[in-house]
């Protein structure tokens, strides 16, 4: 069994990984996702998992519910599912489920309702955290709970989905270890904020940039029934969680490139899917399928970086494919591990 990873304070970087939401498009972040923990079990053994290398784990909607599938203890206190676990649930659940889709964010929920205690922060119960982050308007309801805090007072939750305000939740992971750091929390063991530390991996469920389905002309018609549904698609909806991803990777982008360190944050992420492809709720079988592959084709393309001029992700010119890099990130996360152990040992 896995030895529970040291504090930051043990080594030199900060490890986050985020997951976006995007519905049924999980499957493609569940792709990558089995992809770096394979590199991992090559280099450290086959009970490698991804939560043994990762200071924090942030996920939005669908990515909240990867999230707390890949982190979330069960009774040995180990992670629920190991990566390639993901695209199975999605294969075998979706299409029983859908259009039904609290039906499959309950199959998850029911698998983590036990996992341990609720979450340090708020005292909550994972199960009520995982419903509201995937409580996508127009497609599920709102979510309303009650805590006791450990003063005895109720504490009252009325909460959507988490994609609303950021679906590509990268930079909240990378706040909310700030905020530790300035609170001088002594897992971190910092005088001051070194952003150079830091090693991130965003991963998006993909997007349709390219098929540029809406424009000025038609929108100008619209009337409000129209923003929430058009011709199968919920406009307002694309704009806000779309947009909300695009601002987030241009601020990190900016963050890193201004800090010396792109090197330091890896975003992958499909632009190019079209029609069903890029549907939240289409799943049909051959869909389901359709994705998984388009979640491998996404590994064997190059690796982009947002064009900080234009805004628009561009491939790095002869750089590596996204598989490669996922294989140079397994290694850098496999030798911050075993400094950790090596130093905490010796402390």
């Amino acid at each position: 069994m896995m030895k529970i990873q040291p504090p930051p304070k043990y080594g030199n970087r900060i490890t986050i990984l985020s997951i976006e939401g995007g519905g049924i498009r999980g499957i493609i972040p569940g792709v990558l996702l089995e992809c770096l923990e394979s590199q991992l079990q090559l280099l450290d053994g086959e009970d490698a998992r991804l939560a043994d290398y990762f200071d924090m784990v942030s996920g939005t909607s669908t990515g909240g519910l990867i999230t707390a599938m890949l982190a979330a203890p069960n009774k040995e206190n180990r992670p629920l599912y190991a990566a390639k676990g993901i695209v199975p649930f999605y294969l075998e659940h979706c299409p029983k489920i859908f259009p039904q889709s609290s039906g499959f964010f309950s199959s998850i929920i029911n698998s983590i309702q036990d996992a341990g205690p609720p979450t340090a922060v708020l005292d909550a119960h994972l199960a009520d955290i995982c419903i509201a982050t995937s409580a996508a308007p127009t497609y599920l309801p709102a979510h309303y709970f009650t805590n006791q805090d450990k003063d005895g007072n109720i504490e009252e939750f009325n909460l959507i989905d988490g994609g609303v305000t950021a679906n590509n939740p990268s930079f909240v992971a990378v706040s909310e270890v700030t905020k530790q750091i300035a609170k001088k929390n002594p897992s971190f063991k910092a005088e001051a904020i070194d952003y150079s530390r830091f090693l991130v991996i965003s991963l998006g469920t993909g997007s349709n940039k390219t098929e540029q389905k809406y424009n000025a002309k038609l929108a100008a018609e619209w009337g409000p029934l129209s923003w929430i549904y058009y011709n199968g698609s919920t406009p307002i909806i694309d704009a806000f969680s779309e947009s909300s991803v695009d601002m987030v990777n241009y601020y990190n982008c900016v963050f890193f490139h201004a800090m010396g360190c792109q090197s330091n944050h890896f975003r992958i992420d499909d632009g190019t899917l079209q029609g069903d492809l890029a549907s939240v709720d289409k799943a049909t079988t051959t869909n389901l399928n359709n994705l998984v592959e388009a979640g491998k084709k996404l590994l064997k393309k190059p690796v982009s970086r947002i064009n900080l001029a234009t805004g628009l992700y561009e491939p790095i010119q002869n750089g590596p494919s996204n598989e490669e890099e996922l294989k140079r990130y397994a290694k850098l996360l496999s030798d911050e591990r075993k400094l950790r152990l090596s130093n905490a040992k010796a402390a």
